[in-house]
């Protein structure tokens, strides 16, 4: 059964391989978005513990699955269950095309309208990758990489 983890910048095509990959094998897909914010204005997120619950959860009701997002310390969580990794690599610049291109993704907004007025917004994330220190930072996701020792892939486009 496979078990997938799937991370990258923000624009990098997470989410359009997963549904790929749901598509043909019938996955179970979690976007962590949809968990690791709370619905406040402002957003805040998720506690660590409370997200973990949400996780295990989804974990434990599929066999096969793909996780996806940007988030290592989530990503971290699920790392002894994983058996497969794929990480989406790719220049900056092609992120920022990626979400000027994206098409409406109504599990996260309301409208697309929605969606394009936090565009400006996720351009100046995209843009920050390389420079963020946190757990959505290219430093986090290449040690995330670097230590997951079952099958994984580096992907730099989105061929």
């Amino acid at each position: 059964m496979r078990k997938v983890l799937i991370f990258g910048n923000s624009g990098s095509g997470k989410s359009t391989l997963a549904q790929q990959l749901v598509n043909e094998h019938g996955l179970a897909h979690l976007d962590l978005d949809v968990l690791a914010w709370q619905p406040t204005t402002p957003p805040v997120r998720t506690p660590l513990a409370e997200a973990l619950i949400q996780i295990n959860t989804f974990i434990g009701q599929h066999d096969a699955w793909i996780i996806e997002g940007c988030y290592g310390d989530l990503l971290e969580l699920t790392v002894p269950q994983a058996n497969e990794m794929i990480y989406l690599s790719l220049d900056s610049n092609k992120c920022v095309e990626n979400a000027k291109n994206r098409p409406w993704e109504s599990h996260k907004y309301p409208t697309k309208e929605a969606q394009d007025a936090n565009l400006e917004m996720l351009i100046g994330w995209i843009s920050d990758y390389h420079q963020r220190t946190d757990s959505t930072g290219k430093d986090a996701h290449d040690a995330l990489y670097d230590n997951f020792d079952k099958l994984k892939i580096k992907r730099t486009t989105n061929q």
